[in-house]
């Protein structure tokens, strides 16, 4: 009875040990819009600049992307653009964080409002 029991345990912590190098396999990938919006702010924001309006990279405002298609948009994310600092970012994330970034981007939504500065004198 005690070998079972030790298999037992064995299995018990050949499983946990799997569920947990699985789960670190993703660990990192934003998983809420929150966590989105707010990676596409400090990652992305970090070339295309905080408010998306250019820097290293291209600026993403509506206004600069709107000849480019939702689809157009995902492809540039997942695969990155060979020859530029552009990464593919479909190792750090799924299709559907893909789509629902591009739908953003495309809609405006991630733009932060401008403060008007002489309003608050």
């Amino acid at each position: 009875m005690k070998r079972s029991a030790l298999g037992v345990c064995w299995q018990v912590g050949i499983l946990a040990t799997a569920l947990m190098l699985s789960a670190g396999a993703v660990a990192g990938a934003p998983e809420t819009e929150a966590e989105l919006a707010n990676f596409v702010i400090q990652d992305c924001g970090s070339c295309h600049g905080l408010k998306l309006k250019g820097g290293l990279g291209p600026p993403l405002r509506p206004e600069d992307i709107e000849t480019l298609p939702e689809a157009a948009i995902a492809a540039i994310i997942r695969e990155g653009v060979p020859g530029t600092a552009m990464p593919p970012w479909k190792a750090l994330l799924s299709d559907q964080e893909i789509a629902w970034i591009s739908r953003q981007l495309k809609s405006g939504a991630l733009i932060a409002p401008e403060v008007d500065s002489s309003r608050s004198r």
